[in-house]
């Protein structure tokens, strides 16, 4: 018997396969909440790091955003010798965790400046498996701001995780926004071809951006979205990655509620919630307790990691 994401605890994700994790999301029945943190950002709370502080507000799933395999560190995490900054996160929060790997697109047209992306960043087959080595239990294939990641460049690196190591790792892929694309904005950044696309490919979730986050993304559109995923027997995950995490509560819960009538199974919240690396502490918990109520955010800020 599978528990729901929502009674985890460490012990039980440690001895979970790929699909006893999908499968304990899917069974959240839309009460599942990402937080992405920037790695490389100094800690709020000083000696308590930022995938602490995010965990202890309701989160159930970290998810790294600049984390470099190359040069894998996450400021603020005490530091310790044969131990993986990824292993540590899991230790020390009891979370499940996940990793943005960026598929960049070197022809793309950026509309602004290019953003350098290091070769540790990059969403390859080689740096997929140093995640998994590193214990990550899933990648998202995405883009950061102005760095010229395409859907087409997403495809293509899906097929090969899938055909290579998909079995060992849950795959996560779409865009937040345009990532700089000139011709990948509104609701060219995700359609039902993209989806079939992605899902043949191999992908376990798909991204779609947040109703009210991304011009054109209504409630209908994204539930629209959803549900094809859905009929393709494949999870779905709405995103903010549009610097709404560091908006007010009052937006954060509207966005919430329109991710949950949307049908998604996995809510996200992202990083820029200034100055912080990540959203606002009290926004993770608004968020949490708008899908999940307060009984199972209290669950999840509480429960020991020695469980």
């Amino acid at each position: 018997m599978i528990k729901r994401i929502l009674d985890l605890n460490s012990s039980d994700i440690k001895n979970m396969d790929k699909e006893e994790k999908l499968l304990s999301i899917k069974t959240g029945e839309g009460r599942t909440l990402v937080t992405e943190v920037i790695c490389i950002a100094p800690p709020a709370l000083w000696d308590v790091s930022n995938v602490e502080l995010a965990s202890a507000f309701g989160s159930d799933i970290i998810l790294l955003n600049v984390y470099d395999v190359n040069d894998s560190k996450i400021e603020g995490l005490p530091e310790r010798k044969g131990i993986s900054p990824i292993e540590q996160v899991k230790n020390l929060t009891g979370r499940l965790v996940a990793v943005n790997l960026e598929p960049t697109d070197l022809d793309e047209e950026v509309s602004n400046e290019r953003l350098n992306v290091s070769d540790g960043r990059v969403a390859t087959l080689e740096n997929v498996k140093r995640i998994v080595e590193q214990g990550a239990d899933m990648v998202l294939l995405t883009g950061n701001p102005k760095t010229g990641v395409t859907n087409s460049q997403i495809i293509k690196i899906i097929r090969k995780i899938k055909e290579s190591i998909g079995d060992k790792i849950i795959i996560a892929a779409g865009k937040m926004h345009s990532s700089g694309s000139e011709t990948e904005v509104g609701l060219n950044i995700i359609n039902k071809d993209l989806i079939k696309n992605f899902v043949e490919a191999g992908a376990d979730i798909i991204l779609v951006p947040a109703p009210a986050t991304v011009p054109g993304m209504t409630v209908d559109y994204v539930r629209n979205m959803i549900e094809y995923i859905h009929s393709l027997g494949k999870l779905s995950m709405t995103s903010i990655g549009t610097s709404q995490e560091g908006a007010d509560e009052w937006t954060i819960k509207n966005i919430a509620l329109y991710s949950k009538m949307a049908g998604t199974d996995i809510h996200h919240i992202g990083d820029c919630g200034m100055p912080l690396g990540m959203a606002t502490p009290e926004n993770i918990m608004a968020y949490s307790i708008a899908i999940k109520g307060k009984r199972h955010t209290y669950r999840r800020m509480a429960r020991s990691v020695n469980r």
